[in-house]
């Protein structure tokens, strides 16, 4: 029987479990200075096609999130995501409690339009009173979206040149990341995304995996 119930019902893979037996009694650094870790990190630069990535392991999505979005932010910013973004419906007022704002904007089966977002940043900007308001920090998608759609090559190009424009990194939730990849539908590769955002993370069942470009993402 398929359960969709969500990734999190069942333990390792029996492979896995099996490896963690082979090398439990092995004396190995602790807080990921061991060379498992290392080997990782190396696999996913390859992968990345980007030797200068910052690889950092975490435990779980909504940890991530907010360590991403608490850490990046300044103090007077806030985050943009379309209302069904998770950090918005799903993760009980995480990212509100870093003191940060979430700024949505409708959702299109789930995704956020560029040009929405452009009119949104224009309209921010253009008002002589923005300096009251909270600013636009950050942007955050998922892909897949809580809707299961996902985003083209072209729409992941489309808010990158939005981002950069206004000199705000783009970060992606990949808590589904997998799924998203092995689509039949999709255009959009591993590697294209390490390239039109400034931070991701790849979703894990007990621990993910969390990119940041060498760009400089505090203005």
């Amino acid at each position: 029987m398929l359960n969709f119930e969500s990734d999190y019902i069942q333990g390792a893979h029996p492979k896995i479990l099996n490896e963690l037996l082979r090398t439990n009694m092995e004396p190995l650094s602790g807080y990921g200075n061991d060379v498992y870790t290392e080997n990782a990190i190396s696999k996913i630069k390859n992968l990345l096609n980007d030797k200068n990535a910052e690889i950092v392991f975490l435990s779980g999505g909504t940890q991530t999130n907010l360590f991403v979005i608490g850490n990046v932010l300044k103090p007077f910013e806030g985050v943009v995501a379309v209302d069904t973004g998770h950090i918005n419906v799903h993760e009980a007022g995480a990212i509100e409690a870093t003191g940060h704002k979430i700024l949505t904007l409708n959702n299109h089966s789930g995704k956020l339009d560029a040009r929405e977002l452009r009119n949104y940043l224009k309209d921010f900007y253009d008002d002589p009173n923005h300096f009251h308001a909270v600013y636009p920090g950050m942007v955050f998608i998922s892909h897949p979206t809580e809707c299961g759609t996902l985003y083209t090559k072209n729409e992941l190009i489309d808010l990158h040149n939005i981002c950069n424009e206004y000199n705000i990194p783009l970060y992606m939730d990949g808590a589904r990341l997998g799924y998203g990849l092995m689509s039949d539908t999709t255009d959009v590769s591993l590697e294209d995304i390490a390239k039109y955002t400034d931070i991701f993370y790849i979703g894990g069942t007990k621990v993910g995996c969390t990119y940041w470009r060498s760009v400089n993402i505090h203005k």
